[in-house]
C-alpha cells in the first residue's frame, strides 16, 4: 500500500539541514549550492550577484539598513558555509568575525535598596544629600517625601505614616540626609487613586473609566430625546 516505511518517500524540513539564515528560505540555499557547480569563475560570480538580488527581493526591508548590499553578500557567504569562491565587491567575512560575540559593557549599577521606590529616587537622594542646609534643601526633602509616599502607596498599601517616609529617606541616604523636625506633608485627598503601571483604574480617562463615561453620555442623550 505504501511505497516504503521511510515516510512514504516524503521529504520533511525537520529531517533536512538547519538553515543558517532562515529568512531567505531553502530555495536560496539550493541556489547557492548550485553556484559551487559552476566551473567558470566569472559565470559563478555573475550568478552569485543574481542570487544576492533575489535575496534583496525576498527581504526588501533590508534596503532600510545602511550598507545593505554588504550585509547581503555577507549573508550569502554565511549560507554557503563560508565555502564560496567568487569575486565579491566586498571583503569576504570569516567564521571568526561572524561568531565572535561583542564585548559586554559592564553596568555600574548597584542593587536597589528599595525596589518600590525605584532607582531614580536613589539618584534624587544623592543629589539632595549634596545640597547645603537651608530652606531650599528642606523644600526639596519635602517634595521628595511627597513623591516617595505616592510610590509607596502604589506598591504597598492604602495608607502610610509620614514618619515611615522620613525614615526611608534617612535610611536610603545612609544618614546623609536628616529630615528637619516639624516638616509635614499635605494630606491625601479622599478621591486620590494610586495604581501600578498598566492597571486600569476607571478614572482620568483610563480604560474602564472611559467606558463608563461613554455609557453615561449615551444615557444622558437618551433622556434628552425622551
Amino acid at each position: 500500500m505504501y511505497e516504503n516505511d521511510n515516510n512514504a518517500g516524503l521529504d520533511y524540513n525537520t529531517e533536512r539541514e538547519k538553515l543558517k539564515v532562515p529568512e531567505f528560505g531553502r530555495n536560496v540555499l539550493k541556489m547557492i549550492e548550485h553556484l559551487r557547480t559552476i566551473e567558470d569563475r566569472a559565470k559563478r560570480t555573475e550568478q552569485a550577484a543574481a542570487v544576492v538580488k533575489v535575496m534583496e527581493i525576498l527581504n526588501p526591508q533590508v534596503r532600510q539598513q545602511e550598507d545593505f548590499e554588504h550585509r547581503l553578500w555577507d549573508q550569502l557567504y554565511i549560507i554557503a558555509g563560508f565555502d564560496l569562491d567568487v569575486d565579491s565587491p566586498f571583503p569576504a567575512p570569516t567564521v571568526e568575525q561572524i561568531q565572535t560575540r561583542p564585548v559586554a559593557i559592564p553596568l555600574k549599577k548597584r542593587p536597589l535598596k528599595a525596589t518600590h521606590y525605584g532607582r531614580n529616587i536613589e539618584s534624587i537622594i544623592d543629589l539632595i544629600a549634596g545640597e547645603p542646609e537651608g530652606e531650599v534643601k528642606t523644600a526639596m526633602i519635602r517634595s521628595l517625601a511627597i513623591y516617595m509616599r505616592q510610590q509607596y502607596l502604589i506598591w504597598n498599601k492604602d495608607s502610610v505614616a509620614d514618619e515611615t517616609i522620613f525614615k526611608d529617606i534617612e535610611v536610603l541616604s545612609e544618614g546623609r540626609i536628616k529630615v528637619p523636625e516639624g516638616i509635614s506633608l499635605s494630606k491625601i485627598s479622599g478621591d486620590a487613586s494610586f495604581a501600578r503601571p498598566g492597571f486600569a483604574q476607571g478614572q482620568n480617562g483610563s480604560k474602564h473609566g472611559g467606558r463608563r463615561q461613554g455609557q453615561n453620555r449615551k444615557n444622558k442623550k437618551k433622556q434628552q430625546q425622551q
